[in-house]
């Protein structure tokens, strides 16, 4: 990854903050984008004090032009694209019944079509260069999630239409990737949005036992390196849930939703 130019949306905080390390560390001349200016300067002024090759674009995937604008920054100061990660997200915490649609169409603005605008822009430059494409879709991309409707549905959104821009690109020499990372600590929890769009302010989870971003950000730098096709981590609440949704679909539901229920103040309580 050495001088290779690296754009990773919602980099000020999370998975998205510790990529920037990653790639940063084996020499990537990185363009990172959060809508919040101050953490995102913060992360800023903690990778050029690693002497990290670093600009930033204050921009919400939501809307199409702060994306454009994001993506025509990014060459201006470095002339190409060489891998675009798509993880800027948030989350949902409410059981449908009671979920104000609202929600559903801000999870799928920030997570499916922020991934869309992002990669739509960018994707001239990294056929040019043969690069990567890169979406954190997690383990709610490849089974539905209780109390999570739009979480899922954005999430299975974004790994149809990276798969599909996959095989429209077997001949380019374009590298796709889908990433679920599982449980991993970070804050998404947190701003996760209530039945009416308010924020959840807390975690139902022991974030102390999930996998820290820093993890999750090597695993998914070798995957770029390696131009592996999709990546799933954690066993149990990863590879073994991905497994039964294809064998035992029934057997995964229970399971799915006993787990679930298990959190502090459950919706299904």
């Amino acid at each position: 990854m050495k001088n290779k130019v690296v754009l990773i949306t919602g980099a000020s905080s999370g998975i998205g903050r510790a990529l920037a390390f990653e790639f940063g560390k084996h020499g990537a001349k990185l363009a990172i984008a959060a809508r919040n200016p101050v953490h995102l300067e913060e992360t800023v002024l903690a990778l050029k004090n690693q002497h990290i090759d670093v600009i930033a674009t204050v921009a919400d995937v939501s809307l199409e032009a702060d994306c454009k604008r994001f993506v025509d920054e990014a060459v201006a100061q470095y002339g190409q694209i060489d891998v675009l990660i798509n993880n800027a997200g948030i989350s949902m915490r409410a059981l449908f019944k009671d979920l104000d649609l609202k929600v559903i169409r801000q999870l799928m603005d920030i997570n499916f079509w922020g991934t869309v605008y992002c990669t739509k822009y960018a994707l001239p430059y990294l056929l040019q260069t043969q690069g990567s494409v890169v979406g954190i879709v997690s383990i709610a991309g490849h089974i539905g999630l209780p109390a999570r409707s739009g979480y899922s549905a954005s999430k299975f959104a974004m790994r149809g239409f990276l798969d599909t821009l996959r095989i429209e690109n077997l001949k380019t020499g374009l590298h796709v990737m889908v990433v679920a990372p599982g449980f991993t600590s970070s804050n998404i929890r947190k701003s996760a949005l209530r039945f009416d769009g308010s924020q959840q302010n807390e975690t139902p989870r022991d974030e102390s036992k999930m996998m820290p971003p820093e993890t999750v950000a090597k695993k998914i730098y070798r995957g770029v390196v390696k131009r592996k096709r999709s990546q799933i981590f954690t066993f149990v609440e990863g590879k073994l849930a991905v497994f039964l949704s294809k064998w035992m679909p029934a057997l995964l539901d229970r399971l799915d939703y006993k787990h679930m229920a298990k959190e502090p103040d459950s919706p299904f309580k």
